[in-house]
Formats: structure tokens, C-alpha cells, sequence
């Protein structure tokens, strides 16, 4: 059960960096992307860091109001 919950979250995490790269017009094939400059990595790191810290604070904002 745990092998499916892990590959589900890998998958969502895939997809949430895809969907940050195409919003800051960077390409990421299926696979290896080693043809990104180093710059470009960490802008979608950064930015993908960013939006989860962004959405954990609405959500402990949201918990607190209850």
C-alpha cells in the first residue's frame, strides 16, 4: 500500500514542478533535463519552495480562524 502512495506523490510532485516550469517558460522533457542551465533548476526549485510554503500558510491561517 505504501508503493502506491509513494509512486502517487512522486507523480504529483512531478506534475506540480512541470506545471511551475511551464509557468516560468522552461521546458522539462520526460526523464533527463540535463540540457537546463543550472540557473533555470534552481529558479523552478525556488519558485516551487515558494508556492508551498505560500500554500501552508493559507492553510494554518484558514485552521486558526475554525
Amino acid at each position: 500500500m505504501s508503493s502506491n502512495n509513494d509512486r502517487e506523490m512522486k507523480s504529483r510532485l512531478q506534475q506540480f514542478k512541470n506545471e511551475v516550469a511551464s509557468s516560468m517558460n522552461v521546458n522539462l522533457k520526460q526523464g533527463y533535463n540535463g540540457d537546463i542551465t543550472s540557473r533555470e533548476a534552481g529558479s523552478i526549485g525556488g519558485e516551487m519552495v515558494k508556492r508551498m510554503i505560500a500554500y501552508a500558510e493559507q492553510n494554518m491561517n484558514s485552521g486558526m480562524m475554525k
